[in-house]
C-alpha cells in the first residue's frame, strides 16, 4: 500500500553569493559587471550579472540543484568599473578582469565569495 503522506523532502540549500567593495572609495561596488564560469574540460560561461548597489548581486549565482560540486571561475570587470567611477587609470590598466577560480566541493554548503578591490590590487576569501 502507498503512503498517502509521503514525507516531505527539503529542496538544496546550497547556494553561490559574491559581495564587491570598492576600497578606494570605501564602498560596495556597485554596477559591477561578474560573470561566472565552470569547468567542463574547458571554461564555460553560465552566468553574467551586474552588482546592485549594496555591491551584492540580487540573487545567488547559483542554488539548490544548480550548485554541483566542481571547479568554477567568477570574472570581475574591474577596469570597467573604476573607470565608469571616473579613476584616472593607465592604459592598460594594471588590473583589468579580476579571475577568481574555486572548488565547490559540497553543494548543500553557502560558498560566499567577496571581493575586496582597488585599481592595483585585490583580495578575497570564503566568506559565509
Amino acid at each position: 500500500m502507498t503512503d498517502p503522506n509521503p514525507p516531505v523532502t527539503a529542496a538544496p540549500t546550497g547556494r553561490l553569493t559574491t559581495h564587491v567593495l570598492d576600497t578606494v572609495h570605501g564602498h560596495p561596488a556597485a554596477g559591477m559587471s561578474v560573470a561566472l564560469y565552470v569547468m567542463h574540460g574547458e571554461w564555460a560561461l553560465i552566468k553574467q550579472a551586474r552588482t546592485n548597489a549594496d555591491g551584492r548581486l540580487d540573487a545567488p549565482l547559483l542554488s539548490g540543484h544548480d550548485l554541483v560540486p566542481g571547479r568554477y571561475r567568477l570574472v570581475f570587470d574591474v577596469e570597467a568599473y573604476f573607470r565608469q567611477m571616473g579613476v584616472d587609470l593607465p592604459k592598460p590598466a594594471f588590473l583589468g578582469q579580476v579571475p577568481l577560480d574555486f572548488g565547490i566541493a559540497d553543494g548543500t554548503a553557502h560558498y560566499h565569495v567577496p571581493l575586496l578591490v582597488s585599481p592595483w590590487a585585490y583580495s578575497t576569501y570564503r566568506g559565509s
